[in-house]
């Protein structure tokens, strides 16, 4: 199996689609969550949802990198500046950081995929996209699962503190024993 990570281009579409799927979270959410605030997210559709997601994928910088296998898509990653983000610029979970940083919000590999360590691979791959748009530091809002025990899948879209650690991550600081703001200097 060749894995490769790479920025999620217009040519891409179609994978992004695919991993974001057809039921559950990401088919409704289509990585808008932390782009959107109040009134914005709850009265915005999930057509609506993925066609912002589309535009940002046939913007001038793609909006995160999408990770294949022989063809297959298999995951997605969020990585675009703290300032396409409003809802980390509100967020308490995300104070600390720098404002002028990149961050990862989420995480999509769909059931088949997981438990591969495709997180990390993901990971990689939004470090490297950011580094070539010119990113100084990457930051994240992670889960520490030693507190939080097992959670549900959908709990992990922000990535666990582990692979943040595994990649050169430090901590920043934390909001409750289960969020986890860490930081990466590129």
């Amino acid at each position: 199996m060749t894995l490769e990570v790479l920025p999620a281009t217009p040519d891409r579409w179609p994978d992004v689609v695919t991993v974001m799927g057809e039921r559950g979270d990401p088919a409704r959410c289509f990585c808008q969550y932390f782009r959107l605030r109040g009134k914005d997210w709850s009265d915005t559709s999930p057509a609506a949802k993925r066609d912002a997601l589309s535009a940002q994928v046939a913007s001038d910088r793609p909006p995160g990198v999408l990770a294949t296998a022989d063809g297959t898509p298999m995951g997605w990653c969020a990585v675009a500046p703290r300032s396409a983000y409003p809802r980390v610029i509100a967020s308490p979970n995300w104070r600390g950081g720098d404002p002028d940083a990149w961050v990862v919000t989420c995480f999509v590999v769909p059931v088949g995929h997981r438990r591969q360590g495709l997180a990390g691979e993901l990971l990689q791959g939004a470090i490297d996209f950011a580094r070539t748009q010119g990113a100084a530091v990457l930051e994240a809002c992670a889960v520490d699962l030693s507190y939080s025990g097992r959670v549900p899948s959908a709990d992990l879209y922000r990535g666990p503190l582990s692979v943040y650690l595994e990649a050169g991550f430090t901590e920043l600081s934390r909001t409750s024993p289960q969020w986890v703001l860490v930081s990466k200097t590129l």
